[in-house]
């Protein structure tokens, strides 16, 4: 017993370990958008379909004395693939089908390995039940969640904050060549246990008979719970930031609810999770309704409503999922319709929903599939309903409960389209464009990313040239293009200026733009040119030249830098958001340097850190002092009627600038007169250090 937990608990942890690793190692390559997680999510779930497929087959088609040497056989093959780490040159700076080629990126890089620890759960539980049948072997599936468990809330407390991601990888690779060799113990147990069973008289084993819709409601019920976790965290995500604590906190109550149900059959009491389910919907929808009236929740109540709903969702689901389980003879079989069940919700949220939604309506599908299929489960027990009248009375309970959900989540919906002009969903998210009358009594249209504003314009008059929102005539980036000695040659005649933008957005920034100005824009997602281009015209309308590029900034920006050399830019702006913050990648030390190579000498990097949630100030001040340059804050409280409050850092040691009388006049005091010693780099970043949880 005490072989077989250790090789399962250790294959469990390194299972899940490797989850946040490799997305941390990709992260950057694809925008950082909350589309990298759950693409990786669905490669891991397909994945872990296959290896439970694979453990199927082998318990159920091949004799139990050749399991083993087969078994060992493939992993020691697997060793071949050590150590993981994904291989950026795989990745080019377009963005055409991303999902493919993450899935692509990663069967590369882990797909042996991680095909090899998925299987140990059911098979080692196989290889246990036939070496100990009086022994029960459902127990051991919840030792390997509780390890997956403890994997993931490691992460990101001690593991992320302390290691580089290079050493993630090595000492995971180690990890696993000592599962390797656990595996190998209990693989010469059951051999020897086989060879024992196979010199005596063979008897016949029964196997229990499962319906055709018993697997389907499996089935359905582990998919349930696969939507709610994924659909949670992308809305999460892509409304706060891109960041491996707001994955791993919805996986671990996800796995949580099936320790909790696997290890004991009286954990799951419905009279106490059914009214839990009840009070965390109502939260949820009430959290919903808030952000949709404009009303700015905390971080934390944020954070505790989703988590809830996804813990309240996935115990129902789980714990009726464990109720109808099969008898341990069947456990493959079992197992292999739950991973089934795990990665068609993937394929959902994944490849199906961006095709038929133009947000992230699949949330509100998913709470609604799951209270119906609660019902369908609570209709089914003999026991919970004996009587007619009980019969009745639960069902018009259960229609009144689903119309009570259904409404006000259509109404959400609903009013979201209603309010919007256009709406569109991809890889990088879900983007809004809306129309309303500002205070003149003009027409403007507003650009959103989720629920976070990324501009808006003026249709009509004078004021559609005007730059607007984080842009405004105070704002820190107006004022450098203003006061930039690059303005004027020797003869005090307008030079014109040549500025590289890290985000599209609308283009507001091109009002900002003189004829002979030239603005280079970096955008990743293509949908976004397109709304720029369609519903708004700053593009149209500047007087300088404009330029677009689609793909990652940082691969084309060093594509430009190998194959044209510098693009020596006077002013770069990094103005790139992924929910409500700049991507992780953007701010680190290797970027500083991608930068300042594509800068002049005396150039200006203008790094735009408006948020709720994360203080980036003292990242960036310890960004610049290490590139050698001066960091100056200037916080723009929005004063017109067609601004939004703003703050913007200026990175230069250009003295002329620093000391022009505007900059000196509208520069703002930093929070603190020393920055918090927070460093980041492509191998080592910790979001802990700048999250804001008022």
């Amino acid at each position: 017993m005490i072989v077989y937990s250790a090789t399962i608990f250790i294959s469990a942890f390194l299972l899940f370990q490797v989850q946040p690793v490799i997305a941390r190692f990709i992260l950057p390559w694809f925008g950082g958008t909350p589309a990298v997680w759950t693409s990786c999510m669905l490669f891991f779930q397909v994945a872990l379909l296959l290896g439970y497929g694979y453990a199927h087959l082998l318990a159920t088609q091949v004799a139990l004395r050749r399991q083993p040497v087969i078994h060992l056989g493939l992993l020691l093959l697997s060793f071949l693939m050590l150590p993981i780490a994904p291989d950026i040159a795989q990745v080019s700076g377009t963005t055409e089908q991303p999902t493919l080629s993450i899935m692509i990126l990663l069967f590369f890089a882990v797909g042996f390995p991680f095909l090899m620890v998925s299987s140990s759960a059911p098979l080692l539980q196989h290889w246990f039940a036939s070496s100990y049948p009086n022994a029960t072997p459902f127990r051991l599936y919840a030792l390997s969640n509780a390890a997956s468990l403890l994997a993931l809330l490691s992460y990101p407390i001690a593991i992320e904050p302390v290691l580089r991601l290079s050493m993630q990888s090595l000492l995971w690779s180690g990890a696993y060549v000592v599962f390797g060799l656990f595996t190998a113990a209990c693989a010469v147990i059951v051999y020897r246990s086989s060879m024992e069973s196979w010199a005596k008289p063979e008897t016949q084993q029964v196997l229990s008979k499962h319906t055709i819709w018993e697997r389907t409601l499996w089935t359905l019920l582990a998919a349930c719970g696969s939507v709610v976790l994924l659909a949670s965290t992308n809305q999460l995500s892509q409304d706060v930031a891109v960041v491996p604590f707001l994955w791993i906190l919805p996986l671990s109550l996800y796995l949580i609810s099936f320790i909790i149900c696997f290890d004991r059959d009286r954990w799951y009491q419905r009279w106490l999770w059914y009214p839990f389910l009840g009070l965390m919907l109502i939260a949820l929808v009430y959290l919903m309704r808030q952000d949709y009236a404009g009303y700015e929740i905390s971080l934390p109540l944020q954070i505790a409503i989703y988590s809830g709903a996804v813990f309240a969702c996935c115990m129902v689901c789980h714990g009726e999922l464990v109720r109808r389980r099969s008898a341990a003879n069947q456990l493959t079989t079992f197992y292999l319709y739950v991973a089934l069940g795990g990665a068609l919700g993937g394929v959902f949220v994944n490849l199906i929903a961006p095709l038929i939604f133009d947000g992230y309506w699949e949330l509100h599908g998913s709470l609604v599939a799951t209270v119906i299929l609660a019902g369908i489960c609570l209709w089914q027990d003999p026991d919970f309903l004996s009587s007619t009248d009980m019969r009745r009375t639960f069902a018009v309970t259960w229609v009144s409960a689903l119309a009570l959900l259904i409404i006000p989540l259509g109404l959400h919906i609903q009013e979201q389209r209603d309010l919007s002009i256009f709406n569109t969903r991809g890889f990088f998210g879900v983007l809004h464009v809306y129309q309303d009358i500002v205070e003149t009594g003009a027409s403007a249209r507003y650009f959103y990313h989720g629920r976070v504003n990324h501009g808006f314009q003026i249709q009509t008059g004078e004021m559609r040239l005007q730059a607007t929102s984080y842009y405004g005539v105070n704002s820190g980036i107006a004022a450098a293009f203003r006061n930039h000695p690059g303005r004027s040659n020797s003869f005090g005649e307008n030079a014109g200026l040549k500025v590289g933008v890290v985000g599209l957005g609308i283009g507001t920034i091109s009002a900002l733009a003189q004829a002979s100005d030239t603005v280079r824009f970096y955008e990743i997602n293509p949908q976004v040119e397109e709304i720029a281009g369609s519903h708004f015209s700053y593009l149209e309308d500047t007087p300088g030249n404009k330029e677009v590029i689609i793909g990652d900034a940082r691969i084309s920006m060093r594509q430009e830098l190998t194959q044209d050399g510098s693009q020596q830019y006077d002013i770069l702006v990094v103005d790139a958001f992924s929910g409500d913050a700049i991507p992780v990648h953007l701010l680190t030390q290797e970027a500083m340097d991608l930068y300042w190579q594509h800068l002049k000498a005396d150039g200006v990097l203008l790094l735009h850190i408006t948020n709720f949630h994360l203080d980036l100030s003292d990242l960036v001040r310890n960004l610049a002092q290490y590139s050698g340059k001066r960091a100056t804050l200037i916080s723009d409280p929005a004063q017109q009627f067609y601004e939004l409050s703003n703050n913007w850092v200026l990175v230069t040691d250009n003295a002329e600038l620093d000391s022009s009388p505007e900059i000196l006049e509208m520069k703002s005091d930093w929070e603190r007169i020393e920055p918090k010693e927070t460093f980041w780099t492509d191998d080592f970043n910790n979001i802990f250090e700048v999250i804001d949880w008022d």
